[in-house]
């Protein structure tokens, strides 16, 4: 997808791979450490996209010489308020009383007075989810004279935050995170939306998520690529949930892969709500003999390892870590034509891209899988893994960030 010539899209160069893990020695050699205060508007340390990146560039930006404190408002009583630390990252939770608007409102106060009053212990504020208070900090930082980089990664603002079409409160979202000195866009496709809202084209950068490709190394020659019944594995990861339509893979892989099971077999790692429906509809379709539900898993790494190709076919995404994280691990993926997965997948090169939604598509895609030999399958796998390399990789990602938190244009852009 091309952004417009209103907004010209800031790609990432293409260095080759580097061996220091946050890619920010050589700049820490010349350059003061960057203090980073990030603001995450979750349930931080739950496991999900947004707080899995904090742990992941957090602990890149450490063991460059930075400092990285995570601001984040305090959801239960496992977690006191105040100071404390989780992953090896200084965390502070801000207390609020859980009422209906009034309890937000307290919560934006609280975290405007820790802005103010800690913005000596800060040079730069990296916002994870872009809401109420990542429009704070947008607003607060241009008062302070931080540079602020807003991040807009996943489906839900566009359906229920910020980038909703609809309402007053969005609109007066936007007008604040406007004010951010940055704006990283984890695709292309975000980088068209947020200029057609207002977005100013010069602070909009194209920066997907980063990966740790050092957990994703050659893979272990222990590790089996077949099962007891010599079946190749087909990979999913993710919550079992509507929108990642595991109903239409289903349907697609009885009438593809599934359609024999002496050859393949279908690995669907995760929890979810539609659990139980999905192994009903398989029995439905014949193929639960073929079809295996993992459930959740503690390293991902390992059923990695251990697959040929992974599958995500969703409906809808921002840029899916699961997508980043099979490339890195050498896997060719079939995707869908969502947000960040059509960055990343070209087909007969590095996987397949279907049509979202499309049983009728996923199963061509499928058919196209079973069709490649092991051989071509590692080369696409390959490529796919250089990809993710010269775009997504620690260094590539924490040393555009570096970048934009001292108020610069990253280098290794190019309109």
């Amino acid at each position: 997808m091309n952004a417009s010539a209103a907004n010209p899209v800031k790609k990432p160069a293409c260095p080759g791979a580097s061996s220091d893990p946050g890619g920010v020695a050589a700049s820490s050699a010349t350059l003061p450490p960057v203090r980073v205060l990030m603001v995450v508007q979750g349930y931080f340390p739950s496991v999900g996209g947004a707080e899995r990146q904090v742990v992941t560039l957090g602990r890149a930006l450490q063991e460059g010489g930075h400092h990285v404190e995570v601001l984040c408002p305090r959801f239960d009583d496992e977690h006191p308020a105040g100071a404390g630390s989780c992953k090896g990252l200084p965390v502070w939770r801000i207390n609020y009383p859980r009422w209906p608007v009034a309890g937000t409102l307290v919560l934006l106060s609280r975290q405007l007075y820790f802005l103010w009053s800690r913005r000596h212990t800060y040079d730069a504020i990296h916002v994870q989810i872009a809401d109420q208070m990542g429009a704070l900090a947008a607003v607060a930082g241009r008062w302070l004279g931080k540079p602020v980089v807003v991040k807009f990664a996943g489906s839900w603002e566009r359906e229920h935050g910020s980038l909703r079409r609809d309402g007053f409160l969005p609109k007066v979202l936007r007008m604040m995170l406007r004010r951010a000195s940055a704006i990283q866009a984890t695709s292309l496709r975000f980088m068209d939306e947020l200029g057609a809202l207002g977005f100013r084209a010069d602070r909009l950068h194209w920066l997907p998520n980063a990966v740790d490709l050092s957990h994703f190394r050659k893979r272990p020659d222990e590790v089996r690529r077949v099962d007891a019944q010599g079946r190749r594995t087909l990979l999913f990861i993710g919550r079992l949930e509507p929108d990642k339509a595991l109903d239409v893979l289903l349907e697609a892989w009885s009438r593809s892969l599934g359609s024999t099971t002496a050859a393949w077999r279908l690995r669907l790692v995760g929890e979810g709500g539609q659990e139980a429906r999905l192994r009903e509809l398989a029995r439905t379709l014949g193929v639960e003999s073929s079809v295996e539900f993992v459930g959740e898993i503690p390293l991902v790494e390992d059923e990695l390892w251990g697959a040929d190709a992974s599958v995500l076919p969703s409906l809808r995404e921002g840029l899916s870590n699961a997508l980043l994280e099979a490339m890195a691990a050498g896997l060719p993926v079939i995707a869908t034509r969502v947000s960040g997965s059509e960055d990343f997948i070209r087909t007969g090169e590095n996987g397949w891209l279907c049509e979202p939604g499309d049983v009728a598509s996923l199963t061509a895609a499928l058919d196209a899988l079973g069709a490649t030999s092991p051989q071509v399958l590692a080369r696409l796998g390959a490529r796919g893994r250089q990809v993710v390399e010269a775009r997504a990789s620690l260094p590539v990602v924490t040393g555009q960030l570096l970048s934009l938190y001292r108020g610069n244009t990253p280098t290794g852009e190019s309109a």
